[in-house]
Protein backbone atom coordinates (compact mmCIF):
# COMPACT_ATOMS: atom_id res chain seq x y z
CA UNK A 1 0.00 0.00 0.00
CA UNK A 2 3.24 2.47 0.52
CA UNK A 3 4.14 1.91 -3.00
CA UNK A 4 0.07 2.99 -4.31
CA UNK A 5 0.09 5.71 -1.90
CA UNK A 6 3.17 6.93 -3.36
CA UNK A 7 1.92 6.43 -6.61
CA UNK A 8 -0.89 8.49 -6.17
CA UNK A 9 1.62 11.63 -4.82
CA UNK A 10 3.03 11.06 -8.12
CA UNK A 11 0.39 11.75 -10.14
CA UNK A 12 -1.44 14.23 -8.18
CA UNK A 13 1.89 16.38 -8.46
CA UNK A 14 2.24 16.08 -12.23
CA UNK A 15 2.36 19.31 -14.09
CA UNK A 16 -0.79 20.94 -15.08
CA UNK A 17 0.37 20.48 -18.64
CA UNK A 18 0.69 16.70 -18.21
CA UNK A 19 -1.63 15.37 -16.02
CA UNK A 20 -1.73 11.12 -15.73
CA UNK A 21 -5.06 9.17 -14.65
CA UNK A 22 -4.90 7.00 -12.50
CA UNK A 23 -3.66 3.12 -12.99
CA UNK A 24 -5.87 0.24 -12.98
CA UNK A 25 -4.62 -0.98 -9.27
CA UNK A 26 -6.40 1.95 -7.67
CA UNK A 27 -9.83 0.44 -8.92
CA UNK A 28 -9.23 -3.24 -8.61
CA UNK A 29 -7.32 -3.51 -5.75
CA UNK A 30 -8.76 -4.71 -3.00
CA UNK A 31 -6.34 -3.67 -0.26
CA UNK A 32 -6.25 -0.28 -1.78
CA UNK A 33 -9.73 0.06 -1.13
CA UNK A 34 -9.55 -0.89 2.83
CA UNK A 35 -7.43 1.97 2.85
CA UNK A 36 -9.93 4.44 1.30
CA UNK A 37 -12.60 2.89 3.44
CA UNK A 38 -10.86 3.46 6.94
CA UNK A 39 -9.50 7.02 5.54
CA UNK A 40 -11.42 9.11 3.32
CA UNK A 41 -14.26 7.81 3.00
CA UNK A 42 -15.04 7.11 6.63
CA UNK A 43 -14.00 10.20 7.36
CA UNK A 44 -15.53 12.49 4.60
CA UNK A 45 -18.99 14.09 4.65
CA UNK A 46 -21.57 11.87 2.55
CA UNK A 47 -25.19 13.00 0.74
CA UNK A 48 -28.03 10.99 1.73
CA UNK A 49 -30.75 12.31 -0.07
CA UNK A 50 -32.72 15.98 0.28
CA UNK A 51 -34.73 17.25 3.32
CA UNK A 52 -37.47 17.63 1.61
CA UNK A 53 -37.72 13.95 1.70
CA UNK A 54 -38.60 14.27 4.51
CA UNK A 55 -41.04 17.12 5.47
CA UNK A 56 -42.96 16.32 8.53
CA UNK A 57 -42.36 15.12 12.11
CA UNK A 58 -41.78 11.02 12.07
CA UNK A 59 -40.91 11.16 8.07
CA UNK A 60 -37.85 8.76 7.78
CA UNK A 61 -35.54 7.23 5.61
CA UNK A 62 -33.22 4.37 6.16
CA UNK A 63 -29.68 3.58 4.44
CA UNK A 64 -26.26 1.36 4.78
CA UNK A 65 -23.68 3.20 4.32
CA UNK A 66 -20.17 1.58 4.25
CA UNK A 67 -21.32 -0.91 6.59
CA UNK A 68 -23.47 1.25 8.97
CA UNK A 69 -27.37 0.87 8.88
CA UNK A 70 -28.40 4.47 9.62
CA UNK A 71 -32.01 5.98 10.28
CA UNK A 72 -32.63 9.20 9.08
CA UNK A 73 -35.83 10.90 10.35
CA UNK A 74 -37.11 14.49 11.35
CA UNK A 75 -38.11 14.92 14.83
CA UNK A 76 -40.53 16.89 16.70
CA UNK A 77 -38.78 19.80 17.36
CA UNK A 78 -38.06 19.62 13.24
CA UNK A 79 -34.79 18.36 13.04
CA UNK A 80 -33.24 16.23 10.91
CA UNK A 81 -30.78 13.44 12.54
CA UNK A 82 -29.31 10.49 11.88
CA UNK A 83 -29.60 7.75 13.96
CA UNK A 84 -27.80 4.24 14.44
CA UNK A 85 -30.38 1.97 13.08
CA UNK A 86 -29.28 -0.63 15.39
CA UNK A 87 -31.58 -1.96 18.63
CA UNK A 88 -29.61 -1.31 21.88
CA UNK A 89 -31.32 -4.65 22.97
CA UNK A 90 -29.65 -7.64 20.76
CA UNK A 91 -28.69 -5.14 17.44
CA UNK A 92 -31.70 -5.51 15.29
CA UNK A 93 -32.64 -2.40 12.84
CA UNK A 94 -35.60 -1.00 14.59
CA UNK A 95 -36.65 0.07 10.91
CA UNK A 96 -36.65 -0.03 7.17
CA UNK A 97 -37.78 1.46 3.77
CA UNK A 98 -39.50 4.62 4.60
CA UNK A 99 -42.42 6.47 5.90
CA UNK A 100 -43.85 8.04 8.66
CA UNK A 101 -43.79 6.68 12.67
CA UNK A 102 -44.57 7.82 16.10
CA UNK A 103 -41.64 5.24 17.34
CA UNK A 104 -39.64 3.14 16.23
CA UNK A 105 -40.39 -0.47 17.28
CA UNK A 106 -38.16 -3.25 17.26
CA UNK A 107 -39.13 -6.29 15.76
CA UNK A 108 -37.37 -8.81 17.51
CA UNK A 109 -38.14 -8.15 21.08
CA UNK A 110 -40.53 -4.56 20.65
CA UNK A 111 -37.70 -2.11 22.20
CA UNK A 112 -39.53 1.07 21.42
CA UNK A 113 -37.97 4.52 20.32
CA UNK A 114 -38.93 8.10 19.94
CA UNK A 115 -38.28 10.15 16.83
CA UNK A 116 -35.42 11.48 18.60
CA UNK A 117 -33.91 8.24 19.00
CA UNK A 118 -34.64 8.24 22.70
CA UNK A 119 -35.66 4.80 24.48
CA UNK A 120 -39.75 4.59 25.25
CA UNK A 121 -39.88 1.01 26.30
CA UNK A 122 -38.63 -2.03 27.02
CA UNK A 123 -40.26 -4.95 27.73
CA UNK A 124 -40.94 -7.30 30.27
CA UNK A 125 -36.89 -5.05 31.53
CA UNK A 126 -37.87 -3.99 34.81
CA UNK A 127 -36.09 -6.68 37.31
CA UNK A 128 -32.98 -5.88 34.69
CA UNK A 129 -29.84 -3.86 35.40
CA UNK A 130 -29.99 -1.07 33.33
CA UNK A 131 -30.81 2.27 32.70
CA UNK A 132 -33.25 3.52 29.61
CA UNK A 133 -31.63 6.96 29.37
CA UNK A 134 -28.16 5.25 28.55
CA UNK A 135 -30.02 2.94 25.60
CA UNK A 136 -31.14 5.71 23.12
CA UNK A 137 -29.91 4.99 19.37
CA UNK A 138 -26.65 6.15 19.22
CA UNK A 139 -26.47 9.84 16.73
CA UNK A 140 -23.99 10.33 14.14
CA UNK A 141 -22.59 14.14 12.85
CA UNK A 142 -25.09 15.47 10.44
CA UNK A 143 -25.38 18.74 8.31
CA UNK A 144 -27.74 20.20 6.41
CA UNK A 145 -26.33 22.26 2.86
CA UNK A 146 -28.68 23.32 -0.21
CA UNK A 147 -31.52 21.47 0.70
CA UNK A 148 -28.98 18.44 0.96
CA UNK A 149 -28.79 15.35 4.29
CA UNK A 150 -24.85 15.10 4.98
CA UNK A 151 -23.73 12.20 7.61
CA UNK A 152 -19.78 11.91 8.27
CA UNK A 153 -19.03 8.47 10.16
CA UNK A 154 -15.86 9.75 11.80
CA UNK A 155 -16.22 10.76 15.54
CA UNK A 156 -15.37 14.32 15.27
CA UNK A 157 -15.23 15.10 11.71
CA UNK A 158 -13.79 18.58 9.83
CA UNK A 159 -16.79 20.72 9.15
CA UNK A 160 -18.38 20.41 5.85
CA UNK A 161 -17.04 23.75 4.21
CA UNK A 162 -18.38 24.47 0.86
CA UNK A 163 -18.08 28.34 0.32
CA UNK A 164 -16.43 28.30 -2.79
CA UNK A 165 -19.06 26.16 -4.23
CA UNK A 166 -22.48 28.15 -2.65
CA UNK A 167 -20.80 30.84 -4.78
CA UNK A 168 -21.49 29.31 -7.99
CA UNK A 169 -24.70 27.53 -7.46
CA UNK A 170 -26.37 29.23 -4.61
CA UNK A 171 -28.00 31.51 -7.34
CA UNK A 172 -29.73 28.49 -8.57
CA UNK A 173 -31.61 28.81 -4.81
CA UNK A 174 -30.99 25.00 -4.33
CA UNK A 175 -32.68 24.28 -1.62
CA UNK A 176 -35.81 25.44 -3.07
CA UNK A 177 -36.21 22.53 -5.29
CA UNK A 178 -37.89 19.82 -4.77
CA UNK A 179 -37.87 15.82 -5.29
CA UNK A 180 -40.06 14.61 -7.76
CA UNK A 181 -38.02 10.91 -7.81
CA UNK A 182 -35.89 8.45 -6.17
CA UNK A 183 -34.05 5.57 -7.37
CA UNK A 184 -31.49 2.96 -6.12
CA UNK A 185 -29.39 1.20 -8.26
CA UNK A 186 -26.32 -1.54 -8.19
CA UNK A 187 -23.06 -0.80 -10.75
CA UNK A 188 -20.54 -3.14 -10.71
CA UNK A 189 -17.56 -0.44 -10.39
CA UNK A 190 -15.43 0.91 -8.74
CA UNK A 191 -17.13 4.27 -6.84
CA UNK A 192 -14.02 6.31 -8.16
CA UNK A 193 -14.90 5.40 -11.55
CA UNK A 194 -18.09 6.62 -11.26
CA UNK A 195 -17.20 10.07 -9.59
CA UNK A 196 -14.79 10.78 -12.46
CA UNK A 197 -17.23 9.86 -15.01
CA UNK A 198 -19.93 12.03 -13.72
CA UNK A 199 -17.46 14.66 -13.23
CA UNK A 200 -16.21 15.07 -17.17
CA UNK A 201 -17.60 16.30 -20.15
CA UNK A 202 -14.89 14.44 -22.45
CA UNK A 203 -16.88 11.81 -22.78
CA UNK A 204 -20.53 13.09 -23.71
CA UNK A 205 -20.91 13.58 -27.12
CA UNK A 206 -19.28 9.82 -27.14
CA UNK A 207 -21.20 8.04 -24.63
CA UNK A 208 -24.70 9.96 -24.83
CA UNK A 209 -24.93 10.41 -28.43
CA UNK A 210 -29.17 11.12 -28.12
CA UNK A 211 -29.58 11.29 -24.85
CA UNK A 212 -26.98 14.42 -24.02
CA UNK A 213 -24.97 15.29 -27.02
CA UNK A 214 -27.44 17.70 -28.39
CA UNK A 215 -27.87 19.72 -25.38
CA UNK A 216 -24.57 19.60 -23.95
CA UNK A 217 -21.75 18.70 -25.87
CA UNK A 218 -17.99 18.03 -25.26
CA UNK A 219 -16.53 20.76 -26.99
CA UNK A 220 -18.67 23.42 -25.07
CA UNK A 221 -17.87 22.24 -21.70
CA UNK A 222 -15.88 24.91 -19.39
CA UNK A 223 -14.60 24.32 -16.15
CA UNK A 224 -15.77 25.49 -12.93
CA UNK A 225 -14.61 26.42 -9.87
CA UNK A 226 -13.30 24.24 -7.61
CA UNK A 227 -12.00 24.17 -3.77
CA UNK A 228 -10.50 21.70 -0.68
CA UNK A 229 -13.85 19.36 -1.08
CA UNK A 230 -15.24 20.04 -4.16
CA UNK A 231 -15.17 20.80 -8.08
CA UNK A 232 -17.00 21.53 -10.93
CA UNK A 233 -17.49 22.06 -14.63
CA UNK A 234 -20.20 23.91 -17.07
CA UNK A 235 -22.34 22.08 -19.63
CA UNK A 236 -23.08 24.81 -21.86
CA UNK A 237 -25.81 24.67 -24.39
CA UNK A 238 -25.97 25.19 -28.03
CA UNK A 239 -26.85 29.06 -28.95
CA UNK A 240 -29.76 27.75 -30.42
CA UNK A 241 -31.33 24.96 -28.03
CA UNK A 242 -33.34 26.97 -25.88
CA UNK A 243 -33.06 26.98 -21.57
CA UNK A 244 -34.77 24.44 -19.50
CA UNK A 245 -37.03 26.37 -18.04
CA UNK A 246 -37.07 29.75 -15.89
CA UNK A 247 -35.59 28.85 -12.33
CA UNK A 248 -34.63 31.44 -10.07
CA UNK A 249 -35.07 34.83 -10.47
CA UNK A 250 -31.59 35.29 -9.97
CA UNK A 251 -30.18 33.47 -12.55
CA UNK A 252 -28.73 35.09 -16.10
CA UNK A 253 -29.11 34.19 -19.44
CA UNK A 254 -25.83 32.20 -19.21
CA UNK A 255 -26.72 30.61 -16.00
CA UNK A 256 -30.22 29.36 -17.30
CA UNK A 257 -28.09 28.36 -20.51
CA UNK A 258 -26.32 25.40 -19.34
CA UNK A 259 -26.06 22.83 -16.48
CA UNK A 260 -23.62 23.45 -13.27
CA UNK A 261 -22.05 19.98 -12.59
CA UNK A 262 -20.45 19.37 -9.21
CA UNK A 263 -19.12 17.07 -6.47
CA UNK A 264 -18.69 16.90 -3.24
CA UNK A 265 -16.06 14.50 -2.28
CA UNK A 266 -16.02 12.12 -1.60
CA UNK A 267 -18.95 10.46 -2.81
CA UNK A 268 -21.79 12.95 -4.51
CA UNK A 269 -21.84 13.92 -7.98
CA UNK A 270 -24.95 16.26 -9.12
CA UNK A 271 -25.83 18.76 -12.01
CA UNK A 272 -28.07 21.54 -11.27
CA UNK A 273 -29.95 23.55 -14.43
CA UNK A 274 -32.58 26.52 -13.83
CA UNK A 275 -35.43 24.16 -13.28
CA UNK A 276 -33.85 20.64 -12.20
CA UNK A 277 -31.93 18.97 -9.74
CA UNK A 278 -30.38 15.72 -10.29
CA UNK A 279 -28.22 14.40 -7.46
CA UNK A 280 -25.83 10.77 -7.19
CA UNK A 281 -25.41 9.44 -3.62
CA UNK A 282 -22.66 7.04 -3.84
CA UNK A 283 -22.34 4.34 -0.74
CA UNK A 284 -19.00 2.01 -2.00
CA UNK A 285 -19.85 -1.25 -1.07
CA UNK A 286 -16.45 -3.53 -2.67
CA UNK A 287 -13.77 -2.46 -4.89
CA UNK A 288 -16.03 -3.22 -7.64
CA UNK A 289 -19.53 -2.66 -6.20
CA UNK A 290 -21.33 1.30 -5.62
CA UNK A 291 -24.78 1.17 -4.50
CA UNK A 292 -26.23 4.75 -6.22
CA UNK A 293 -29.50 6.29 -4.54
CA UNK A 294 -30.10 9.29 -6.80
CA UNK A 295 -32.42 11.98 -6.50
CA UNK A 296 -34.40 14.29 -9.29
CA UNK A 297 -36.07 17.70 -8.13
CA UNK A 298 -37.67 20.55 -9.93
CA UNK A 299 -37.75 24.13 -9.10
CA UNK A 300 -41.37 25.35 -7.83
CA UNK A 301 -44.20 24.88 -10.44
CA UNK A 302 -41.39 25.53 -13.61
CA UNK A 303 -42.10 21.81 -15.20
CA UNK A 304 -45.25 20.33 -15.48
CA UNK A 305 -45.72 16.17 -14.76
CA UNK A 306 -45.40 15.33 -18.44
CA UNK A 307 -42.33 17.27 -18.57
CA UNK A 308 -40.88 15.52 -15.16
CA UNK A 309 -41.77 11.92 -16.26
CA UNK A 310 -39.56 12.84 -19.63
CA UNK A 311 -37.12 14.14 -17.40
CA UNK A 312 -37.02 11.56 -15.14
CA UNK A 313 -36.80 8.70 -18.39
CA UNK A 314 -34.21 10.95 -20.22
CA UNK A 315 -31.98 10.79 -16.51
CA UNK A 316 -32.45 7.09 -16.14
CA UNK A 317 -31.23 6.35 -19.73
CA UNK A 318 -27.82 8.67 -19.14
CA UNK A 319 -27.50 6.54 -16.07
CA UNK A 320 -27.98 3.28 -17.95
CA UNK A 321 -25.70 4.31 -20.49
CA UNK A 322 -22.78 5.51 -18.19
CA UNK A 323 -23.04 2.01 -16.23
CA UNK A 324 -22.46 0.33 -19.43
CA UNK A 325 -19.59 1.60 -19.69
CA UNK A 326 -17.93 1.67 -16.66
CA UNK A 327 -19.00 -2.05 -16.27
CA UNK A 328 -16.95 -2.79 -18.84
CA UNK A 329 -14.29 -0.38 -17.76
CA UNK A 330 -13.77 -1.98 -14.62
CA UNK A 331 -13.24 -5.62 -15.90
CA UNK A 332 -10.67 -3.70 -18.25
CA UNK A 333 -9.06 -2.14 -15.38
CA UNK A 334 -7.80 -5.15 -13.98
CA UNK A 335 -5.44 -5.93 -16.91
CA UNK A 336 -1.49 -5.62 -16.40
CA UNK A 337 -1.67 -3.03 -19.02
CA UNK A 338 -3.95 -0.85 -17.52
CA UNK A 339 -1.29 2.19 -17.07
CA UNK A 340 -1.85 5.99 -16.44
CA UNK A 341 -2.84 7.25 -19.12
CA UNK A 342 -2.59 11.07 -20.06
CA UNK A 343 -5.78 12.98 -19.45
CA UNK A 344 -7.39 15.97 -21.55
CA UNK A 345 -7.53 19.58 -20.66
CA UNK A 346 -8.47 21.17 -18.04
CA UNK A 347 -11.85 22.37 -19.82
CA UNK A 348 -12.76 18.38 -20.14
CA UNK A 349 -11.09 16.59 -16.97
CA UNK A 350 -9.37 19.53 -15.27
CA UNK A 351 -11.90 17.93 -12.49
CA UNK A 352 -10.43 14.16 -12.46
CA UNK A 353 -7.22 16.25 -11.23
CA UNK A 354 -9.26 18.10 -8.66
CA UNK A 355 -10.22 14.44 -7.28
CA UNK A 356 -6.97 12.65 -7.35
CA UNK A 357 -5.60 15.93 -6.07
CA UNK A 358 -8.00 15.34 -2.52
CA UNK A 359 -7.85 11.85 -2.67
CA UNK A 360 -3.80 12.14 -2.23
CA UNK A 361 -4.83 14.68 0.39
CA UNK A 362 -7.37 12.39 2.23
CA UNK A 363 -5.39 9.72 2.07
CA UNK A 364 -2.24 10.51 2.90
Amino acid sequence: MDGMHGALLEIAATPDDGPLGLDGRFYTDAGWFGVEMAGPLRSGWHCLGRGDEIPKAGDFFTVDLLGEPLLVVRGDDGMIRVLANVCRHRGMPVAEGAGNTKRFVCSYHAWSYGRDGGLLRAARMENARFEAKGCALPRWPVTEWAGFIYVSLADEPEPLDLAGLEAEIGVYEPGAYRVAHVAEEVWRCNWKCLVENFMEGYHLSVVHPQTLRGYTPTELCTKGPSGAGFTSYHANYPDHIPARGHGAAGLNERQRHRSTLFSVFPCQVASVAASLLVSLSLRPVAVDRVDVRWTLSVYGDDLDEATVADRVALWTEVNREDRVKLERLQIALGSRHAAAGPLAGDDYEGTVRDFQRWLAGAVG
